[in-house]
């Protein structure tokens, strides 16, 4: 029973950063005719839309199982409030700067979470292993590589990206926290409608959102919202209940190379030598991050 658990939320896991990776594409593409808070807004009010949508479903399945009920709906909307607080930070972000940067671009700079989170982890009084460490030293040498120009001046999107890679961290350690005791379609539904509610009233008081901008990339919008939305952002949910927190993190990290590929095939976005070179040391530091300790027998 336990391995097919964590074979299930293994699954769900890299399905999860299939998504994620591919709707950078996606976001790109969207931002040629809506503006960043706009898009936000759609896209987290379809997705609340399809998850309450989904949810009476997947209760009548869940009620056929042996686990134990999931807690009453009211019990995730404090929680999922707070993990929306940081999904809507970390989402506007990535949008602004996927204004300005690319893709893959974007897809290995929101990947540091990896690295992110358990440095982050100091403030809550863990240790960081020295392997952490490297992996830093490794992902920020990726970084320049990948995102300093030769004047040494850096793309304003990639620093926008950076900040929604802390502001993901926060989301993700949220997420760890509650997940496990609450289901996880109500917490994605109650997160999703916190990220609608903020993100429409700055867009409505700051931008001008149009209709005609909307229809243009609505096959951009629905992709967004119900595959790297409703789907992926649950996946993620279950694959964090039952697998592995060192594999989880190493399957979620696989979302960066998704977004390349996804940048290459449908936008024709090649990156340099050295662009590749950033991208496999950020890639590399985000694997020796998630690597087991080696403990020492006596």
């Amino acid at each position: 029973m336990t391995i097919n658990r964590q074979l299930k939320g293994s699954l769900a896991l890299l399905a999860a950063a299939f998504v994620w990776g591919m709707a950078f594409t996606a976001q790109s593409n969207a931002m040629r005719y809506v503006q960043p808070f706009t898009f936000v807004f759609l896209r987290s009010t379809i997705t609340c839309a399809v998850l309450l949508l989904a949810m009476p479903l997947f209760d009548r399945i869940g009620g056929k199982r042996s686990e134990p009920a999931a807690p009453p709906f009211r019990a995730h909307v404090k929680p999922g409030a707070l993990i929306g607080i940081f999904l809507v930070l970390a989402t506007i972000l990535q949008q602004i700067g996927l204004v300005y940067t690319t893709p893959a671009k974007s897809g290995f700079v929101t990947a540091l979470y990896i690295v992110i989170v358990p440095i982050m982890g100091i403030f809550l009084g863990r240790r960081v292993r020295p392997v952490v460490w490297l992996s830093l030293a490794l992902s920020l040498t990726g970084m320049v590589l990948l995102c300093v120009q030769s004047d040494l001046s850096i793309n304003m999107g990639d620093l926008f990206t950076l900040g929604s890679a802390f502001m993901f961290s926060c989301q993700i350690m949220m997420v760890a926290r509650y997940a496990a005791n609450l289901d996880a379609l109500k917490l994605s539904c109650v997160q999703f409608a916190t990220c609608a509610v903020v993100s429409g009233v700055v867009a409505f008081l700051f931008e001008t959102p149009r209709i005609e901008g909307m229809l243009a990339c609505w096959t951009s919008i629905l992709y967004v919202a119900v595959f790297s939305g409703a789907l992926g952002y649950t996946l993620q949910m279950v694959g964090q209940k039952y697998a592995d927190p060192t594999l989880a993190s190493l399957l979620m990290c696989l979302e960066s190379v998704f977004a390349a590929l996804g940048g290459w095939l449908l936008l024709g976005q090649a990156l340099s030598p050295r662009e590749l070179l950033g991208c496999a040391l950020m890639l590399s530091a985000s694997v020796i991050a998630q690597l087991p300790e080696r403990r020492v027998r006596a």
